[in-house]
């Protein structure tokens, strides 16, 4: 057990299963898997596997053939993982919707697709403009039989959660969030270990308001606990961490016991994943109340002001619950 940077943690989990499965492969843009540990050792996935089981120091822009190369590798056999960065969020929905979601039910369960698209995000940060700030494209693919999808908000669950899916034999998109990455981590173990997939985390227990979000809406509500704290709101806080398969249980649980739902995320309103929970619950738990706080269905702006005004956070979501608790 160690302290390491969420980034460390990720590709730990990749090189401990490229160790344990020889055919296994790590394909990327130029993100060149690199991290190093406060004390100093250094782990660098492409000096270790070399060039065939990797992209090497990084291979030239072209998304549509790294996704379509490790998907070709998955299907005849061999688990493979691609990353793709955070300005092609939707590239690889194509290859996945038409072909890799589809081949376990096509073949009757005889062909699996041990694939994981880790896809770089976007996020709702200051001066970054609409091109670089796409938030909640993980709603697309979850809409995709087939297909599962991991959001992390630490780096215990990065590493767990990217274990897991590796391990996986359906696909799985891994959505890398940036603004998660700062801060205080948790511990992370050094062996090998899996974090469910559709199993939620309560993050914190409370008996006035459950409050669901996933990252990077996750570093907002952290905000926003003590604020509500002093108010004298007692929150319940789940982070699904995986939004497909979702723990629904787990949620509808705690909204029996709070009788109120707040569900915050950074993805647009319209059709939102968040809109998925809510009629998920609201089919479980009858007779309570419900709201969804999310960003506007406009690109991102580059004006900070403009951001900052849009971004749901911490005083924003601090107003909702206030709002649900007292009406």
């Amino acid at each position: 057990m160690a302290k390491k940077s969420f980034n460390y943690a990720q590709l730990e989990a990749v090189a401990q299963e490229m160790r344990a499965n020889p055919d296994m492969v790590f394909y990327y843009e130029y993100q060149v898997p690199t991290a190093t540990l406060p004390t100093g050792d250094v782990l660098d996935l492409a000096k270790e596997f070399g060039p065939l089981r990797t992209s090497g120091r990084g291979w030239p822009i072209d998304e549509h053939w790294i996704a379509g190369v490790a998907i070709g590798v998955a299907a005849a056999g061999s688990k493979a993982v691609a990353r793709l960065p955070s300005m092609a969020t939707i590239y690889a929905i194509e290859y996945i919707q038409n072909q890799a979601g589809k081949i376990r039910s096509m073949t009757g369960g005889q062909a699996s697709m041990p694939f994981v698209l880790w896809q770089d995000a976007g996020g709702r940060s200051r001066g970054s403009a609409g091109q670089h700030t796409d938030v909640g494209t993980e709603v697309l693919y979850a809409n995709l039989p087939g297909v599962k999808v991991v959001v992390p908000s630490d780096a215990y669950d990065a590493k767990g959660l990217m274990t897991a899916a590796i391990r996986d034999p359906d696909p799985v998109v891994y959505f890398d969030y940036p603004e998660v990455k700062a801060g205080d981590q948790p511990d992370v173990p050094d062996e090998a270990y899996t974090v469910p997939l559709g199993k939620a985390a309560v993050r914190q227990e409370g008996r006035d308001v459950t409050i669901v979000a996933w990252a990077p809406a996750t570093v907002d509500v952290k905000r926003a606990l003590p604020m509500l704290a002093k108010m004298g709101i007692s929150v319940e806080f789940i982070d699904p961490r995986s939004l497909k398969p979702l723990d629904v249980d787990t949620i509808a649980a705690s909204v029996r016991k709070t009788r109120r739902l707040l569900i915050v995320e950074h993805g647009h309103y319209t059709a939102g994943f968040g809109a998925h929970i809510a009629c998920e619950v609201l089919q479980e738990v009858q007779n309570v109340k419900v709201r969804r706080i999310a960003f506007p269905d406009a690109p991102g702006p580059g004006a900070a002001v403009m951001m900052d005004w849009m971004r749901p956070d911490a005083p924003k979501i601090v107003d909702a619950a206030a709002q649900m608790v007292r009406a």
